[in-house]
């Protein structure tokens, strides 16, 4: 009998794919873009990259920019009434677009 994996990133085959037309590297202005403190940023996964990846609870999540650590940023994240201090690389956030 099998043993059930208890891994990072299980049950994330269907999640953590990219559309056909993502694959791919990464671009630049996506790895060199500069957030500033206090801009709401969209917490996006990306597979290729595993390095600085949140746990997968937070793909889709808005996030607030606390403050950068090295190459990475300090973002605020509310899990109900909580609120998460997660540390995240650039190639996993994107700018969130205010409607």
């Amino acid at each position: 009998m099998g043993r059930k994996a208890k891994g990072f990133r299980r049950r994330t085959r269907y999640l953590l794919k990219r559309k056909p037309r993502e694959r791919g590297k990464t671009g630049l202005s996506k790895v060199l873009r500069e957030y500033e403190p206090k801009e709401k940023v969209v917490i996006k996964l990306d597979p290729s990259v595993h390095k600085g990846m949140p746990h997968r609870r937070f793909h889709g999540k808005i996030g607030v920019i606390a403050d950068k650590r090295g190459r990475s940023y300090i973002v605020n994240v509310t899990q109900g009434k909580a609120t998460k201090e997660i540390i995240v690389r650039p190639e996993h956030i994107t700018p969130h677009k205010e409607v």
